[in-house]
C-alpha cells in the first residue's frame, strides 16, 4: 500500500523526492501518513479535495481484506 501512495503521489507533484509514506496498522484499521513538499499540498489535495478523495478511494478499493477501514492522513 505505501508503495502505491509513492507511486500515484510522486506523480501528481513537482518535487518527488520530497514525498515521504510511513505506514502504521492499528488493530483492523491501515493508516498512511502522507508528507510531501508545502508547495505540493494543493496538486495532492486538489480542488475541494477531489484528488485526495481519489487516491483514498484506490486505496479503499485495493486494501487487502484483513483490513477494514484505510485512512490516509496528508501531513504538513
Amino acid at each position: 500500500m505505501k508503495a502505491l501512495v509513492e507511486h500515484i503521489v510522486k506523480a501528481l507533484v513537482d518535487q518527488p523526492e520530497h514525498v515521504q509514506v510511513e505506514e502504521v496498522q492499528e488493530g483492523q484499521t491501515l493508516c498512511l501518513r502522507l508528507t510531501v513538499h508545502p508547495d505540493d499540498i494543493g496538486k495532492v489535495i486538489g480542488k475541494q479535495g477531489r484528488t485526495a478523495k481519489a487516491i483514498r478511494s484506490v486505496l479503499i478499493a485495493a486494501a487487502p481484506s484483513q483490513y477494514k477501514r484505510v485512512r490516509l492522513d496528508i501531513v504538513d
